[in-house]
């Protein structure tokens, strides 16, 4: 029998406030691959990352590698315009450099979204009317264009809405 390839992924990210000033947000990623863990402290209201952590438990690259080291680079950069571009120059572009720089995004993304969760329950019940909800929210808002698998390149809630540069 031939050799079929199977691959699969989970991404997983979670924000919480742990006080009036601090939230934190978690990105964990398993694939056949890789299975690792990040973790951001951002202070609020400036939403500057203040602490920044990692944990791989499995990679697919034998090569050496200090995660620890790189991922404190994000350390003093602000959630916000321009983030993932700062992000994506600071991790280098390395595989591993990549994967860590997508995780580090996920949990800003999150962090983003936490601050959007009043206006999205607001959401009309009306299918026609929600997609348009959710169509003329991302366009005020650039940023929220693929920061979920919701509003995500190929989803139905941003058919016709160009990318941001």
């Amino acid at each position: 029998m031939a050799d079929i390839a199977v691959f699969s992924r989970n991404r997983c990210t979670g924000v919480e406030q742990i006080t009036d000033q601090t939230m934190r947000a978690s990105c964990h990623l398993q694939d056949t691959l890789m299975d690792a863990f990040v973790e951001i402290i951002v202070k609020i209201p400036d939403l500057e990352i203040t602490d920044a952590k990692v944990k791989i438990n499995r990679f697919f690259r034998k090569e050496e590698f200090d995660t620890a080291e790189r991922l404190q680079k994000v350390i003093g950069i602000r959630v916000g315009p321009g983030m993932k571009k700062i992000i994506r120059g600071l991790m280098g572009e390395s595989e591993i450099g990549e994967e860590l720089a997508l995780m580090v995004e996920e949990c800003c993304n999150g962090v983003i979204l936490s601050f959007t969760k009043d206006v999205l329950i607001k959401a009309p019940k009306d299918i026609l009317k929600e997609r348009d909800f959710f169509e003329n929210m991302v366009k005020e808002n650039s940023r929220l264009y693929n920061s979920c698998a919701a509003l995500a390149p190929g989803s139905p809630l941003v058919e016709g809405i160009e990318p941001p540069n």
